[in-house]
């Protein structure tokens, strides 16, 4: 597939005589003609940042948004901004497909291209632009089937992670059957990325990331209740204890991803995969990230998305932890994230309140510093009597002793879980 975007773009090229690039609709490079010759001032900051990161950034696309591109349906021209590293001129074409926007070809103009008639309402277009928007038709339709191939697999997915352990085997054996052959052959990872924005019903196809099989946005009610055997619970009901940070996302959704890897304990094109998705734009404000453990077999992939959300709701109670947070590395919320949601101690309520969050937050890092005082003062930036002070503060609001283990456990728990 990335052959037949070069050798369409490169059509395009021709056709213009000027360097061209193919990006999606979110601005991800997908492919980039040649650029021949030793003249580089047909380059600039935005198009070189573009084919060496793979991507634009999020103030060049709506740079570019703001002449309405989005909404064109023909050629346009964009003027050179030397202020925005736009220092030449472009032409851009949108790539369409039964009216939906699936990408879009960028031309490099250094002034050849400025007398080039694009159409308007009573002038038709340059028979070299026809030319070329037919083409990036052909691109369009190629990437809607993209698109449409990958939202079957990331059906199959969904159905697979979320079965229960009577209808496994099958949704394990629909997905294989649909995956490519020999992708099933190494390793697999799930990775969770939450929040993740499905407000656009019409969603260009994920990156071609290495290894990236397949993908599901999934609703938080039912991503955030799969349970180790791939059954539901009623966790995201709400009632958790006050002042408690809600759990991120819930009214929204949760990206699931199956990624193929080299060997089992290399888990490093996971990490690029979700490292790359959470820079989406689809990615919502503050995401995080999980990774479950490598399994072999298909019907074991509900466990590890399992895990991998687990991951996910760690790394953002635990900024520590992420962005990006594996399965194996989240310590004691293995173990918390399995609880029911709302679930709490009355002891510790009324240090949730807003009115309590330093001592909340002082006898939190105490509890991380395994109770070293010198430790917790150093890290808060206190003095150690003011440590004392506000510890004692604590054991009043609680009624804990903070010089019992079995207290101080189930105190640091309970600040975790409150977290989630």
């Amino acid at each position: 597939m990335p052959g037949d975007y070069e050798q369409l773009v490169d059509e395009i090229s021709a056709a213009l005589g000027a360097p061209a690039t193919l990006e999606d609709r979110d601005f991800r490079l997908i492919a980039f003609g040649a650029h021949e010759g030793d003249d580089d001032s047909m380059m600039d900051p935005v198009r070189t940042r573009s084919i060496l990161q793979r991507r634009s950034t999020a103030a060049v696309r709506a740079w570019f948004e703001g002449f309405g591109i989005a909404r064109a349906t023909s050629a346009l021209r964009i003027p050179p901004d030397p202020a925005a590293g736009v220092f030449k001129g472009r032409i851009c074409l949108p790539v369409r497909h039964r009216g939906i926007v699936h990408g879009y070809v960028w031309l490099l103009d250094d002034g050849h291209l400025s007398n080039l008639e694009l159409g308007g309402r009573s002038t038709p277009p340059d028979p070299r632009i026809e030319q070329a928007m037919e083409t990036a038709a052909r691109i369009g339709a190629l990437l809607a089937a993209e698109a449409r191939a990958g939202a079957e697999l990331g059906d199959l997915l969904r159905e697979l992670l979320l079965s229960g352990a009577q209808d496994r085997q099958a949704a394990a054996a629909a997905l294989h059957g649909a995956l490519r052959p020999g992708a099933t052959e190494a390793p697999l990872a799930v990775v969770a990325v939450t929040p993740w924005d499905t407000s656009d019903t019409d969603a260009a196809p994920l990156p071609g990331l290495p290894g990236l099989l397949a993908a599901s946005a999934m609703p938080l009610e039912a991503a955030g209740t799969a349970g180790a055997d791939g059954t539901r619970s009623a966790a995201g009901r709400p009632g958790g204890p006050p002042g408690a940070r809600s759990r991120p996302g819930t009214s929204g959704h949760t990206l699931a991803a199956l990624v193929r890897l080299r060997t089992a304990g290399g888990l490093a094109p996971a990490h690029s995969a979700a490292e790359h998705l959470l820079r989406s734009p689809r990615a919502g404000g503050g995401a995080a990230a999980g990774i479950g453990t490598a399994r072999e077999e298909l019907p074991d992939l509900p466990r590890a998305w399992h895990e991998a959300l687990a991951a996910a709701r760690a790394a953002h109670a635990e900024p520590r932890l992420g962005p990006v947070a594996q399965w194996d590395a989240i310590g004691a919320y293995r173990m918390l994230t399995g609880l029911p949601a709302g679930v709490s101690d009355e002891t510790i309520r009324p240090l949730l309140s807003p009115h309590h969050a330093e001592l909340a937050r002082t006898v939190e890092e105490f509890l991380d510093c395994a109770g070293q005082a010198s430790r917790t003062a150093q890290a808060l930036g206190i003095h150690r009597q003011t440590l004392y002070y506000r510890l004692g503060r604590v054991e009043k609001l609680t009624g804990l002793d903070l010089d019992e283990g079995a207290d101080r456990l189930l105190l640091h728990m309970a600040l975790k879980t409150a977290r989630l």
